[in-house]
């Protein structure tokens, strides 16, 4: 689990994170949504240590973070996976050695053993026998399913995830968002997702952090969504069509229950 403790956050004389508290639990996909300047994206970069807070705590498994020294935030990175938005992958090497460059900064495992780790996590995001192939070879989706790979390949207890599905079409989303879903579930790890794909928060929302001008506006689970009351919560999620459409279907089945 992962716990934030009245977070504040600010550059120059704005503040961008305004006492913010919450906990993403373990085995669980917790996303942070919001609006373009909400404060979502320098929220997870706090959580991740890329930003210090001015003021707050942030918990890894009640150890806090926020007090460790150099040494041992760089022990606690090695259990930490980044899924990056652009994927990141380097563009002269092949998938086999963009999966494999951590094994190499962080383990002594002998070269058969990295190989044999990197094809179980290609064959994990189905990319089995893709070793050789470079990042221009593959689809926008297949290059995410790398991302995911080299993500997990050092088993971390921590994922971070920023705007997976960004660029993809809603078909190789739904591919993305069931992916980290059920990497999530086997490795029991604590998922931190930043999103803006309102398709991910009704298929993976275990649990919810909205965003709004820097403060916690709402939480809750994507059960829970889809009814909430709260006004600025709505107007940024009943802009997508999809949530308006799964809102009045919900409320079809419920009608259909009461009428039995």
């Amino acid at each position: 689990m992962i716990e934030i403790k009245n977070i504040k956050k600010g550059f120059d004389d704005k503040i961008v994170i305004n006492d913010v508290s919450a906990k993403m639990e373990t085995g669980k996909c917790n996303l942070i949504i919001g609006a373009s300047g909400s404060g979502k994206t320098v929220l997870q970069k706090c959580i991740v240590g890329l930003f210090e807070p001015d003021s707050g705590e942030i918990l890894y498994d009640g150890v806090s973070f926020t007090q460790m020294n150099e040494d041992e935030r760089k022990m606690l990175r090695q259990q930490i996976g980044m899924l990056f938005q652009g994927s990141a992958l380097f563009d002269s090497m092949t998938v086999e050695r963009n999966i494999q460059f951590p094994l190499d900064m962080f383990t002594h495992m002998t070269m058969n053993e990295k190989r044999k780790r990197v094809d179980e996590v290609l064959a994990r995001v189905n990319l089995s026998g893709a070793n050789k192939k470079i990042p221009a070879e593959l689809s926008g989706g297949m290059k995410k399913r790398v991302g995911i790979a080299r993500a997990i390949v050092l088993n971390p207890k921590y994922l971070f995830c920023d705007e997976p599905n960004s660029g993809l079409d809603p078909k190789t989303s739904l591919v993305i968002d069931k992916l980290i879903k059920e990497i999530t579930n086997e490795y029991n790890m604590t998922t931190i997702v930043n999103t803006h794909d309102m398709n991910s928060v009704m298929e993976i929302g275990d649990y919810i952090l909205f965003m709004h001008e820097g403060k916690k506006q709402w939480e809750g689970t994507n059960k829970e969504i889809i009814f909430a009351k709260d006004e600025k919560l709505n107007q940024f999620i009943f802009a997508s069509e999809f949530l308006q459409d799964a809102k009045e279907m919900r409320m079809m089945e419920l009608n259909a229950k009461k009428s039995q």
